[in-house]
């Protein structure tokens, strides 16, 4: 199955394509936006396309095959995308896509973890499981031994290691999650007879919490609305991988590397994401023109076909 890219025609539009202009994707995933833009860019339009992720990469070169000589690949995390265009010799650069989605395929078919759906995949979360550190600038929390695992460990190391403190900040900062407290309490009680090991050990303890909020002790699946671990879920996958962190961190590089009248359209899919991209363009506003003044987000046909692009937000700058 192909992710489904959204926004892609608001995409192909903001970013005022033509041809031989260079465009940079910055998460490849299944390359769908990246073959509209190699279309749109043809002849003789460059791409280069990042990605963490090596099955993503090994997919969207069989995607991208028709236009094999004019895509450079690279498997890295694209928070060093200055030291990667240097070493790729790649420019100059007239336009830039980051789009912060999760696709499907890396959600039901990774075997990570990153679906609470996926009760006996390992708790892992990572998504390049070959990298152990983000090089974080920023103070990580530590484990009972004062050993720091922010960004550089599984979810499974996380939820076994941090106090029902640092898990509720997790929960409520990155979740939002309203029982943030009730489970960070909850975790580290459970983890005092069993670790946890599986996605199933952790959905099993956050439905319970919620039975005993709502006063129930029916053994029953949840059925209806937003499923109890998501917002979990959602915190420890940002946290392992450091998402925000990493935005933080491109944002200034992309806009260095962009020609003058160079475009970035950055896709984000929840507010933690979105006031990050909000605030930095706001704040650099003397060196970038913002040319969405408000987000363009999904119209009703979109949703229709593609539901998952019901969140998605996209902000397009264009460099002075």
């Amino acid at each position: 199955m192909r992710h489904v890219p959204v926004l892609l025609s608001k995409v192909i539009e903001s970013l005022n394509l033509a041809p031989g202009k260079n465009i940079i994707d910055c998460t490849l995933g299944d390359a769908g936006h990246s073959e509209e833009i190699l279309k749109h860019t043809g002849p003789n339009g460059k791409l280069i396309g990042i990605d963490a992720d090596a099955e993503s990469l090994f997919r969207a070169k069989k995607y991208l095959y028709d236009y094999s000589t004019r895509v450079v690949f690279e498997r890295n995390n694209f928070e060093h995308l200055q030291k990667i265009l240097s070493e790729k010799k790649f420019g100059p650069v007239h336009g830039i896509l980051m789009d912060f989605g999760w696709s499907s395929p890396q959600f039901e078919e990774r075997g990570r973890g990153f679906s609470f759906m996926k009760r006996n995949e390992s708790l892992d979360m990572r998504y390049d499981t070959h990298l152990r550190c983000a090089h974080m600038t920023h103070d990580p929390p530590k484990d009972i031994e004062g050993n720091p695992l922010y960004g550089s460990c599984t979810a499974a190391e996380l939820v076994n290691n941090l106090s029902a403190d640092d898990l509720r900040e997790i929960f409520k900062k990155y979740g939002e999650e309203n029982l943030s407290r009730e489970l960070g309490e909850a975790i580290v009680k459970k983890r005092e007879i069993t670790i946890f090991e599986t996605v199933g050990d952790l959905v099993d303890l956050v439905l319970a919490v919620y039975r005993k909020k709502l006063k129930t002790d029916k053994e029953i699946p949840w059925i209806g609305g937003l499923h109890p671990a998501t917002k979990v879920f959602q915190a420890l996958r940002i946290v392992v991988n450091d998402e925000l962190g990493v935005i933080e961190r491109v944002l200034p590089q992309a806009i260095d590397i962009l020609e003058s009248g160079g475009r970035l359209a950055v896709i984000t899919f929840h507010s933690l994401e979105d006031r990050i991209v909000k605030h930095y363009f706001k704040k650099n506003s003397s060196n970038i023109t913002i040319i969405t003044k408000k987000p363009i987000v999904c119209s009703k046909e979109e949703y229709d076909q593609n539901p998952s692009s019901r969140s998605a937000k996209l902000r397009v700058i264009e460099k002075k």
